[in-house]
């Protein structure tokens, strides 16, 4: 493709409104266009990006033996009715009325719609597995849209929803899947972890996530180099310290604390470690009445564990300041568990401190040189908090590390939760009726563009990993109104890389050279060769490598052989 028959425009300046590196650039870069709130237009560049995305996960998904279909992406509301989602899924859910007063939904998923065909397809155990999948347009009605693509409210998504007779033939298709996104994140060139995860709204027994490893990511993973072991540090769990507790040094004492209320308050007032500070947080419980949770005063608290403890309500809930107050007499920031009358449970960590303070149950006041079963008795213990660096892995091969990552895919094992609702059944090998066991699983082809720039670009631009580059090639003629004879190579040589299979951006524009380099780095394409009067005259081209910055002169004949001995087979479609 010429650049004089594309109308890319790319800027030099960072948009205002755009607040991480892949919004930045892809904006810069021209490969995306702001219409809306959450919604972008996708430009020439930025669509062929997509397209290769798409390209790839396509042919895994065929691989492991899904079954591509296209599903409407506006839904009829009775679908979501039926399992109870149309009021569960709250204000994500974009809903619409025809001229008929019927109520419709914008897809952000499409479970009730699988679903749907399965029950009205699959009528014998013969016919499982299945698996279908789509590539399609999705919509979340995002409080505050961000990111760019990364958090748009309509994006790309391939989602697919498997179905099966029982458990085994479902974890043997979630294995498939897992390899299968393995493959298309390996194919796209990027680095990425697959970690336990929890199944969100969408439910499920079993889930995973697979995360391209980012500083900017929004998500926490913890892993582990020497046993493999990776998980959402909303699911890695904690265990109670090896040791046995350290002694009681100090006796019981109350100190005025005005005015004082955070952990990092007391610590400095104090003139302790936040690790020798316990915190109390009040939530609300299942009968109705509060629960007090107990963490070490530097660990946060997980609310996925959280809502596992005994007693404590779903969703989590933290008692409103006012509601303390009146139930235990104290304000918030003044509680801790001596003499407190509520339910406690206390995280593995906490319940390992010893001569620790907390607060004194009064207004400005903190107890000092607290000791478990002199002072108070053990409270339940629950794993409540979040993994840290450092903290040993669950599966017993060294310590944590605590990553940054951006999702990109997730798979569900669903099992009858949407099947029993809507009654999707098929006879079995007795001719009894048996609720179809499920499983879903996702990867957000749009998200994955964004992710990839998040992971792959430097102080000029991006930096493509070749598999989703745009283009193979840019290939830049220097002044082509000066010089008819490098006007003339420009051409054969561009030319020739295309019937050899590469597709190659040729900057033919009448803009200068340092225009015409700086608009290469910033949209990335990994090779860039460069013809121009001086270099024709000696019968060569420069070539430079976009990742590696590396220049060379080669000759003007030689250009194809040079490629292909740093590249694979150019792509095709």
């Amino acid at each position: 493709m010429r650049l004089t028959q594309l109308p890319l425009t790319t800027l030099k300046e960072t948009p205002a409104d755009a607040e991480i590196i892949s919004h930045q650039l892809m904006l810069r870069a021209g490969l995306v266009r702001r219409l809306s709130s959450g919604l972008f237009t996708w430009m020439p560049l930025g669509l062929r990006v997509l397209r290769r995305v798409e390209r790839i996960v396509r042919e895994e998904m065929n691989r492991a033996g899904a079954l591509e279909i296209l599903m409407p992406a506006v839904q009829p509301a009775e679908l979501w009715q039926e399992t109870g989602r149309w009021d569960l899924y709250g204000d994500l859910l974009l809903r619409i009325r025809d001229r008929h007063e019927r109520d419709y939904c914008f897809a952000p998923t499409a479970e009730e719609v699988a679903t749907e065909i399965a029950r009205r397809e699959l009528r014998s155990y013969r016919q499982l597995p299945v698996n279908y999948y789509q590539i399609n347009t999705k919509f979340r009605d995002e409080i505050r849209p961000r990111f760019g693509v990364m958090r748009a409210r309509e994006f790309v998504m391939k989602d697919a929803y498997s179905f099966h007779l029982d458990q085994a033939s479902l974890d043997a298709t979630y294995d498939t899947m897992a390899d299968a996104y393995a493959r298309i994140f390996t194919r796209l060139g990027l680095r990425f972890r697959k970690v336990d995860a929890d199944g969100g709204e969408i439910g499920g027994s079993r889930s995973q996530e697979f995360h391209v490893l980012a500083d900017s990511g929004e998500d926490r993973i913890a892993w582990c180099e020497g046993d493999s072991y990776a998980a959402n540090v909303e699911m890695a769990p904690t265990a109670p310290a090896d040791l046995p507790r350290p002694p009681a040094t100090q006796s019981l004492a109350r100190i005025a604390t005005p005015g004082v209320r955070s952990i990092d308050e007391v610590a400095a007032f104090l003139q302790v470690s936040a690790t020798q500070c316990l915190k109390t947080l009040v939530v609300e419980g299942t009968d109705g009445g509060l629960i007090a949770l107990l963490l070490r005063g530097d660990h946060a608290l997980n609310p996925i564990k959280a809502e596992r403890a005994p007693g404590v309500a779903r969703p989590l809930k933290l008692a409103s300041p006012e509601r303390i107050l009146t139930v235990t007499g104290a304000p918030v920031g003044s509680l801790g568990p001596v003499t407190l009358k509520l339910p406690q449970v206390a995280d593995h960590s906490a319940l390992h401190l010893a001569d620790f303070v907390c607060g004194a149950n009064v207004a400005d006041a903190h107890l000092t040189g607290i000791n478990w079963e002199r002072d108070l008795p053990l409270p339940t213990a629950f794993d409540l908090r979040n993994v840290e660096n450092g903290d040993p892995s669950p599966g017993g091969g060294g310590a944590l590390t605590i990553a940054r990552g951006i999702e990109v895919g997730h798979i569900f094992q669903l099992g009858d939760k949407y099947s029993r609702s809507m009654h999707a059944v098929v006879l079995d090998q007795d001719g009894k009726e048996r609720v179809m066991t499920m499983g879903c699983y996702g990867i957000g082809v749009s998200r994955i563009v964004g992710a990839a720039i998040e992971q792959n670009h430097d102080a000029n631009g991006i930096v493509w990993p070749e598999p989703l580059s745009p283009f193979d090639v840019i290939l830049i003629e220097i002044n082509p109104k000066k010089s008819e004879a490098a006007t003339a190579a420009a051409n054969t040589l561009y030319n020739e890389l295309q019937n050899a299979g590469y597709e190659v951006l040729f900057d033919d524009r009448d803009a200068r050279p340092g225009v015409k380099f700086a608009d290469a780095d910033l949209v990335g394409i990994p090779h860039r060769i460069v013809v121009g009067e001086r270099g024709v005259k000696e019968g060569k081209a420069e070539y430079r490598h976009r990742q590696s910055g590396t220049e060379e002169q080669v000759g003007l004949t030689d250009v194809l052989d040079f490629l292909r001995a740093r590249r694979e087979v150019p792509r095709q479609g």
